[in-house]
């Protein structure tokens, strides 16, 4: 009998990636109750959508946000370790998508729809299709397991460069979109809304 199989004994990985599965489900459910649209009302799935200010954005497989959601993973991967070092890779992963399905949840909820409409470059928001969110939550999990496997300095390189290409291409990344959400800027907006549009 392994230490796994003891009575008494902690969850293998497999239950705990069981758990995340779970949260992941859930997350959907509730996004369905909150009256969220399950794909982009456009009718149709892309793997990508590249506008940024457009009805597609935040509807499809992927868009330029998706680099934020990967960037999630890399930091929920190092928070869990440094917390919960000892504990298996899929409790660990448990704990991140928890996090991440919450923050999609609240972002998907009135009050930060609104922020995001005034505060930041977002001034169409009107919140993720049920697909979207769930996909940003499967590329947090990508994010996380890519730093699980990589060396720390890989990590921060892919960080890095993820955020100077979406900050350049689209005037948005995740410091940016934390910051504007926290304590918004009015130069910065200004900036970001004279992005050109395709």
């Amino acid at each position: 009998m392994t230490p796994a199989q003891m009575p008494g004994s902690r969850p293998s990985s497999h239950i705990w990636f069981g758990v995340a599965a779970g949260i992941l489900l859930l997350q959907i459910v509730i996004l369905y109750f909150m009256g969220r649209v399950p794909i982009c009302e456009c009718g149709y799935v892309k793997l990508f959508e590249p506008g940024v200010n457009t009805p597609g954005n935040s509807q499809h497989l992927a868009d330029w946000y998706t680099p934020s959601h990967i960037i999630h993973g890399f930091l929920f991967y190092g928070l869990a370790w440094l917390l919960f070092r000892n504990r298996s890779i899929g409790f660990r992963l448990s704990i991140a998508v928890l996090i991440e399905a919450a923050w999609e949840l609240l972002e998907n909820s009135p009050i930060i729809i609104d922020r995001y409409r005034t505060a930041t470059m977002a001034l169409g928001y009107s919140g993720d299709s049920i697909l979207n969110s769930a996909m940003d939550t499967v590329f947090m999990v990508t994010g996380f397991f890519f730093a699980a496997r990589v060396p720390i300095w890989l990590t921060v390189v892919v960080a890095i460069v993820f955020e100077i290409f979406t900050g350049w291409l689209i005037r948005d990344n995740l410091t940016l979109n934390v910051l504007m959400l926290v304590a918004p800027i009015d130069a910065i907006k200004e900036w970001q809304n004279a992005l050109p549009t395709p």
